[in-house]
């Protein structure tokens, strides 16, 4: 059941780290064909790759349109739980729910509108009921927040501090006449964060039909409190060779929550990449990054399994998913310990 009554920081409600403990995996099964094109069926086998690279350490629940049960467990095997959900598009991370925990341990549900990226994709009716439909499936608490956010538009530490970009929640196309205090003050009640750090951008083509005006998720991720990965090309030809540095220089003056200065560990994905090693998600006990082939993935995966001791690096296909306009990251979002599953 649905309350504005509320709001969740009021009851003690916090969105948890995804480096925490997760009770499975949720996935929305590829579905807008004119966004695919001819590379739908592409989409659905690397959705099932993250699948099974995922469900190797958790539970994988995957939305797909009714009717649509059969096909992803012909693709996915029966490890995948299927949940049949009217959905117009499959991007778990943005326009599915973004779960938060309270000090007794009770998981609730967030639901923020969406509009389809700034009105880049119709019809979008679904997608902006998804969080509250699975919150009821799952049978938790749901809050109706305010605003319309993307869960890959921002990253928390589970301990106080949100990283977003100015590029997009600033965006006009999302909140329009909302401020940026306006904006802090709705994720503060409904994620239950402290301290806003804002970096300037998102990914240069991070824009345009697949784009989302700059999503943090294709720059950045939270390791641990404290410690943050950037992408940063170190080629000058790479458009986003001075923009990556201006976030660097947001970071580098950040103190997050309980005042500590953020430390960076940075990521070269190379001047004209396919890929963004950042947007990967954190599992139980492995990370799946996406990787395309290139020269760079040797190093970007050293990296991770550098500062991810402790978790199994793996890399999965990510090309297609990148002509989609994401990553791993995008078409997951972690479901906390504490869910009973359907």
């Amino acid at each position: 059941m649905a309350t504005n009554a509320e709001v969740p920081r009021e009851l003690g409600f916090a969105m948890p780290a995804e480096r925490e403990p997760h009770a499975g995996c949720l996935m929305v099964w590829p579905t807008r064909r004119e966004l695919w094109g001819d590379q739908l069926d592409d989409a659905k086998r690397d959705y099932a790759l993250v699948a099974d690279a995922v469900g190797a350490t958790e539970r994988v629940v995957m939305v797909c349109s009714p009717g649509s049960a059969r096909e992803v467990r012909d693709r996915c095997g029966s490890g995948v739980s299927v949940l049949e959900i009217p959905v117009d598009d499959s991007w778990a991370r943005d326009s599915g729910p973004v779960f938060v925990r309270d000090p007794a341990g009770e998981i609730a549900v967030v639901s923020f509108r969406f509009n389809a990226w700034g009105e880049r994709w119709h019809p979008y009716a679904d997608d902006d009921a998804l969080a509250r439909r699975i919150g009821e499936a799952f049978g938790l608490r749901v809050f109706e927040a305010p605003m319309v956010l993307e869960g890959g538009g921002f990253l928390v530490d589970g301990q106080g501090t949100l990283i977003t970009t100015e590029q997009c929640l600033l965006d006009p196309n999302r909140n329009p006449g909302m401020s940026r205090h306006e904006i802090e003050e709705v994720l503060r009640d409904h994620l239950g964060v402290q301290s806003v750090v804002w970096l300037p951008f998102g990914h240069s083509l991070d824009v345009g039909p697949a784009g989302t005006d700059g999503h943090v998720d294709g720059v950045a991720q939270y390791v641990e409190p404290g410690l943050v990965l950037l992408e940063l090309p170190s080629d000058p030809s790479s458009p986003d060779h001075a923009r990556s540095r201006a976030n660097l220089e947001a970071l580098e003056r950040a103190h997050d929550a309980r005042g500590r200065r953020l430390d960076v560990v940075v990521i070269d994905p190379g001047p004209d990449p396919d890929v963004s090693y950042v947007n990967h998600y954190i599992a139980n006990d492995r990370v799946v990054v996406p990787v395309s082939g290139s020269q760079y993935d040797a190093a970007a995966l050293d990296v991770l399994a550098e500062v991810y001791d402790g978790r199994e690096v793996v890399g999965v296909p990510g090309t297609v998913l990148a002509y989609g306009g994401g990553g791993p990251h995008c078409i997951t979002q972690q479901i906390p310990a504490g869910v009973v599953l359907p």
